[in-house]
């Protein structure tokens, strides 16, 4: 599962890239706007900050803004950045391979194909989907919503 933690980051940048290439936002701003604890978001945008997808300025215009194009962002990234390796089993993973304690053969290994089969699915979706992608994809859901209302 998604950590409250990775869902945080996710809506803190949304709000982010919704607000334009290059504007700073306060971290009270989004904490208010995403209801997201300050405290909690402070730390997320900081470890953000220090993978280069955000960057900061202070003073009265200060704040938070991405340092990277939306389309440059995938929520595989964010994942990876904030709750670490994605697999579901540590065999799988390409950050932090490990081999199962109780595997005799990962080749011939059925639990591992079909986790491998999911994971390759996930984050395949994960890793082409960008912060552009999902604003874009809000911004028709909430036009849709509109006409119909």
């Amino acid at each position: 599962m998604i950590s409250q933690k990775a869902k945080y980051a996710m809506r803190a940048l949304l709000e982010l890239a919704r607000a334009g290439e290059g504007e700073a936002m306060q971290i009270s701003e989004i904490s208010e706007r995403q209801r997201i604890p300050k405290k909690f978001l402070e730390q997320i945008l900081l470890d953000l900050k220090h993978h280069g997808i955000l960057q900061s300025r202070r003073g009265k215009h200060g704040g938070y803004a991405l340092l990277r194009d939306p389309g440059q962002v995938t929520f595989g990234q964010v994942m990876r950045i904030i709750d670490g390796p994605m697999a579901p089993l540590p065999c799988l993973s390409r950050m932090a391979y490990r081999r199962c304690e109780d595997c005799e053969d990962e080749e011939s290994c059925a639990i591992r194909r079909v986790f491998s089969k999911a994971y390759d699915a996930t984050a395949r979706i994960l890793d082409r989907t960008t912060l552009a992608d999902a604003a874009a994809s809000e911004a028709a859901a909430a036009a849709v919503s509109r006409q119909t209302a």
